[in-house]
């Protein structure tokens, strides 16, 4: 009874103070926070369990201090669909958001030094195709045939106090052509699941170019059957070259290698602007006082001031 009386107690938020309900508290290491608090952290944020009320504290305060940060965001590229990467490249800032209003949702504001990596994640994934028996089983294919689906994701890796990567999926449902898993019989063709037949096992599309089911270097790629680009003795036995020729597939795959390569390119030329920055002057001759100078910091001369470059 004692036990139950405990678990049912009312709560105090560790962090405001205000009363936590039934069903309202987020643990921490040392405390507790309520919703209101736990919904203020970062979207990236992953440990608030092991994290401590003094955490928790000195979050907020960063997450405060962001606000002003969006506020004098001005974004100049968008990338993505759903979850965007906007940039301020004047600002050399970006942000990684899928809120329609981004600056009332406070999205953290990173700089592109931030950036120590950036990756495409392309999970793929597998359900066997099978048909219905004269009574209505599910039975499997000889050999087994499978349809492919893939998921997109981008992983950027940041160096930030809360939270290291920021990782987000790029489409919003799966990839996979449509194809239908359960057939109603063995000698069904292969069909989406709004009912479009697809081509005959083997037969390519006017124009298409098959995908190589061995890359270079002789590995198989997953899902992709070493032998006829998904056939095996005359059955097609995988849609994965179909899914992977498509335009769908392309198209994320594509956006994934832009956003990729933005971040790295903005995150060089910063760590180039910064080493420039911080390299020792050449002393030179001033042009216009002739005094052997070692130029400021806005490439002036230290005796008269004259504009000499760096």
């Amino acid at each position: 009874m004692a036990l139950f009386g405990k678990l049912f107690e009312k709560k105090q938020c560790s962090i405001c103070g205000s009363d936590i309900g039934l069903l309202g508290n987020r643990k921490l290491e040392d405390g507790n926070c309520c919703k209101a608090c736990a919904a203020k952290l970062s979207p990236w944020f992953s440990e608030r369990r092991q994290s401590t009320v003094e955490d928790i504290k000195a979050q907020l305060e960063y997450r405060e201090a962001n606000q002003d940060q969006v506020a004098a965001f001005h974004a100049t590229r968008t990338l993505g669909e759903s979850t965007k990467v906007i940039l301020d490249e004047d600002a050399g800032k970006f942000l990684v958001t899928s809120a329609r209003n981004w600056q009332s949702a406070n999205p953290d504001v990173l700089s592109f030094s931030d950036v120590t990596g950036c990756n495409l994640d392309i999970d793929e994934d597998r359900t066997e195709i099978e048909y219905k028996d004269r009574e209505g089983n599910r039975q499997s294919f000889s050999p087994k045939r499978y349809a492919y689906s893939y998921d997109f994701y981008i992983v950027i890796h940041v160096n930030n106090p809360y939270f290291n990567e920021i990782r987000f999926k790029l489409n919003n449902s799966k990839v996979d052509n449509d194809e239908e898993t359960l057939l109603d019989s063995p000698t069904a063709m292969p069909r989406s699941r709004s009912g479009v037949s697809r081509p005959t096992p083997g037969a390519a599309r006017p124009g298409a170019v098959r995908p190589s089911a061995v890359p270079p270097g002789g590995r198989p790629m997953p899902g992709r059957a070493p032998m006829g680009g998904g056939m095996m003795g005359g059955a097609r036995v995988s849609n994965a070259d179909e899914v992977r020729a498509s335009l769908e597939y392309q198209q994320y795959e594509q956006m994934g290698q832009e956003i990729r390569e933005a971040l790295l390119q903005v995150r060089q030329e910063a760590r180039d602007t910064a080493a420039a920055a911080n390299a020792p002057k050449t002393a030179v001759t001033c042009p216009y006082c002739g005094a052997t100078t070692t130029p400021d910091a806005s490439g002036c001369c230290e005796f008269c001031g004259g504009a000499i470059g760096g």
